[in-house]
């Protein structure tokens, strides 16, 4: 059994009952159990009841002032209108601490929640998979300074399943209702089913990052797990994706420059349109309808209109505004059409290495078994240990002179932590050495 097996086999760790058996008689990760765990607990009412949704100024400023005089750390949610609305804001926003309670904020009439922001700076933030929810909070003012992630915390201490629910309940032994993750949340007002889901969202946030400390101080990770937290909540804002139209599901059959040009003019019509309607772009124009355009170069409307994704309930005039994209690429001289490929940043992918550098693929196979290898001893995803871009850098062009110092100091350079570079320096010095 290993230590994460163990964490969520002790009853000490959990708020009542213990990690569910997930067939028969195993535990959480599949380990014989020699009693059965207590069944999960549905966790159905928050514990004072679904609190109001905060919409006015006033409001807000009580639930400043209350979240400021809490105490502990502060759990922290956001949900998004993924796939109905344009961009990835927020569109409530729920919080916990002890002696505040819950609080459920409407971000669209609180469009500015910098003082909330203020008032918790220096406490510890309660997230669960933050890079998901940290962009979003960012635009209305909301930026930790201290975190702990409990997603990630999961991933270090070799849970099997990360997801909030399956956390919860392996861990703190209750059932979360997660029906309602994927909804439309900009709907106003918003149905008291899914403000109650929202509220338990964050309702046993802080009891799972409390047990998720303990068993990582257990497995000798506690240190660990603060590093990644920090490297989160220091990291910058993200550069802008450049060329973004080059992600559109199925470009690899779009060879051609012309039918590059087509997509990017179509991708970017499609972007104007859904950022003016607020609305997903996928709902304006499926990325299957622009590439099916790209390969075939309509001439006119009707030929348009012949095509998967384009014809049925579309109207005249929207087949013009896509034909006429259509056609600027068209019209576009050579020296105006996209490239094939973007510029490749770094080694080239690992499946031409054996042509251009035998020697460099024979390091990237040995490095790779050993990172496993260890990722395995250390019972958490190879991913967490170290990023596969990391590896294949520092087995691209390795240091003049490979020893410990200068392999460290590669993958420092490349952003590694300091635990990650403790860790993985003995495994490639010899994959690099060999």
């Amino acid at each position: 059994m290993t230590d994460a097996q163990e964490t969520a086999a002790d009853s000490s760790l959990r708020t009542t009952g213990g990690a569910p058996p997930e067939d028969g008689g195993t535990s959480v990760t599949g380990a014989p159990n020699a009693e059965p765990s207590p069944e999960p607990i549905p966790l159905l009412e928050p514990r004072e009841g679904i609190p109001p949704v905060i919409a006015d100024a006033d409001a807000l400023a009580e639930v400043v002032a209350a979240f400021a005089a809490g105490s502990g750390p502060v759990a922290v949610d956001a949900e998004r209108a993924s796939g109905y609305r344009y961009g990835q804001r927020a569109y409530l926003v729920q919080l916990r601490r002890e002696g505040a309670g819950t609080a459920l904020i409407d971000p669209v009439a609180c469009p500015d929640l910098s003082a909330l922001g203020e008032a918790l700076s220096g406490v510890e933030w309660v997230l669960h998979a933050a890079t998901q929810d940290l962009p979003c909070l960012r635009e209305i003012g909301m930026v930790p300074t201290r975190l702990f992630d409990t997603e990630l915390a999961g991933r270090l201490a070799g849970f099997p399943r990360v997801g909030l629910g399956a956390m919860v309940e392996n861990v703190l032994g209750f059932v979360l209702e997660k029906g309602h993750s994927a909804v439309d949340w900009s709907t106003r007002p918003l149905p008291e089913p899914w403000l109650r889901y929202a509220a338990l969202d964050v309702e046993l946030l802080v009891d799972l990052r409390d047990a998720l400390e303990k068993e990582l101080d257990r497995q000798g990770k506690l240190e660990w797990a603060r590093q990644e937290f920090d490297a989160i909540a220091s990291a910058p804002p993200p550069e802008p994706r450049k060329d973004p139209w080059r992600r559109t599901s199925g470009m690899h059959k779009v060879r051609r420059r012309r039918q590059l040009a087509v997509v990017r003019e179509l991708w970017e019509t499609r972007d104007r349109i859904a950022q003016r309607r607020d609305v997903s772009p996928g709902k304006v124009l499926g990325d299957a309808a622009i590439v099916e355009a790209a390969l075939s170069l309509p001439s006119n409307v009707h030929a348009l209109a012949a095509l998967n994704g384009f014809g049925n309930r579309m109207g005249r005039r929207q087949l013009e505004q896509w034909q006429a994209a259509v056609d600027r690429a068209k019209a576009l001289a050579e020296v105006q059409l996209p490239a094939p490929g973007q510029p490749v940043t770094g080694p080239p992918p690992p499946r031409a290495w054996a042509d251009k550098d035998p020697a460099a693929a024979a390091r990237l196979s040995a490095a790779r078994a050993a990172v496993s290898a260890l990722a395995e001893q250390l019972n958490m995803p190879q991913e967490n240990l170290i990023t596969p871009d990391t590896v294949r850098r520092v087995c691209w062009e390795p240091p003049k002179v490979v020893d410990a110092d200068s392999v460290g100091a590669a993958l420092a350079g490349f952003g590694a932590r300091t635990w990650q570079i403790e860790q993985v320096t003995p495994v490639l010095v010899a994959a690099l050495s060999a």
